[in-house]
Formats: structure tokens, sequence, C-alpha cells
């Protein structure tokens, strides 16, 4: 069997990043159709900034900021290096 032409790839990309749109744009997509979206610019190592006002600065401000202190001293107490000493 013979390789696909980079043509016939360049074409079915062109037409999974359309029907991701597509269905974004719409407001019709799913929470699977958003993971499928996210990891499908994951995978073209698609990447943005999140400038002051654009959408992924909103996004950005509304997801909660993790404390990684504070989730070690709710996993493992007060002293933190004994109980990850004990873990190893």
């Amino acid at each position: 069997m013979a390789k696909a032409e980079e043509s016939k790839f360049n074409e079915l990309h062109n037409l999974v990043t359309t029907e991701f749109l597509k269905r974004v744009r719409s407001g019709e997509a799913t929470t699977q159709d958003l993971k499928a979206a996210c990891d499908w610019l994951k995978t073209n190592d698609i990447t943005g900034v999140a400038f002051e006002g654009t959408p992924l600065d909103n996004l950005a401000k509304i997801i909660p900021k993790v404390d990684p202190e504070l989730v070690q001293h709710r996993l493992y107490g007060k002293n933190i290096n004994r109980a990850i000493s004990n873990k190893r």
C-alpha cells in the first residue's frame, strides 16, 4: 500500500480543525469535543499567551490558584520534610 500524499494529510488536518472551530463557535461543542480540541492543539504544538483582556486571560483569571506549600501542609501536616521522608 502506498503512503498518502502530503496534500491528503494537509486536507485532513484542515478538515479536523475546521470541524472543531464550527462546533466551538456554534456553542454545540460537548465536553468531549472541547477535550479533543485541546488535545488537537497540544498535539500540534499550538500554545497561547494570555494577553490582557483576551479570552485566555479571562479564563486564567477564574481558574483557582494552587499554593503548593498549602497542599503539602494539608497532606502531610506541619512537618512536611519528615512526612515526605517517611513516604520514601
